[in-house]
């Protein structure tokens, strides 16, 4: 694909946006409003997956050891 496809393809990405979101209605000044807070929550959303996600998903892996019992520990033998 070359570069001019791409920057034409990402052109028409933008249009279908701003046609979905009806933000081709908007002023330049709503616009910046509109794409400031959109980007914010992006952002926010993705930081807040980033860090409580994995706690998260460990939290219940543990809690499903736990359930099921947890083979490794039942399953040591001491050795002397």
């Amino acid at each position: 694909m070359d570069i001019k496809s791409m920057k034409n393809y990402l052109y028409w990405l933008y249009c279908q946006f701003e046609l979905i979101t009806c933000s081709y209605l908007m002023e330049p000044w709503e616009k910046l409003l509109f794409y400031t807070f959109n980007i914010t929550m992006l952002i926010m959303v993705l930081y807040t997956a980033y860090v409580f996600v994995p706690v998260h998903i460990s939290k219940a892996f543990q809690f499903f050891l736990q359930l099921f019992g947890n083979q490794h520990e039942n399953t040591v033998s001491v050795v002397k």
